[in-house]
């Protein structure tokens, strides 16, 4: 069985993009253009094996969103990839207070990306 990933970005060209590489990489993906809007993916039938998260996002920041996640015992355990076209070093430190297993600078390439979700899902 596909591992299913859980894409949440307010871009729709990044959420195609990210979809496209993790697509062609084996894996399952569902996206969502908000993180309010992701609890029923994140809390339904078909739960994500990770979550690549964008930081900086309307109504809730990906921070935020990810504080939760890692707060609630149904999704305490889900690995989490915070991304951001922030600095390294900023992103870095947020990916730290939000309690996140990793993170990644806008841009990327496809292999970054794979390489960081195949990590977190050994």
């Amino acid at each position: 069985m596909k591992k299913h990933i859980l894409v949440i970005d307010d871009d729709p060209v990044l959420l195609a993009m990210v979809s496209d590489y993790l697509d062609e990489a084996g894996f399952a993906v569902s996206t969502a253009n908000c993180g309010i809007y992701s609890n029923n993916i994140i809390y339904g039938n078909n739960p994500p094996s990770l979550i690549v998260l964008d930081v900086i996002m309307p109504l809730m920041s990906g921070v935020k969103k990810a504080k939760l996640l890692k707060q609630r015992e149904k999704s305490a355990h889900i690995p989490i990839i915070l991304m951001s076209s922030k600095e390294e070093q900023e992103l870095k430190g947020l990916a730290e207070e939000a309690m996140v297993n990793d993170s990644l600078c806008k841009p990327f390439s496809a292999e970054q990306l794979i390489d960081k979700v195949k990590k977190l899902l050994s």
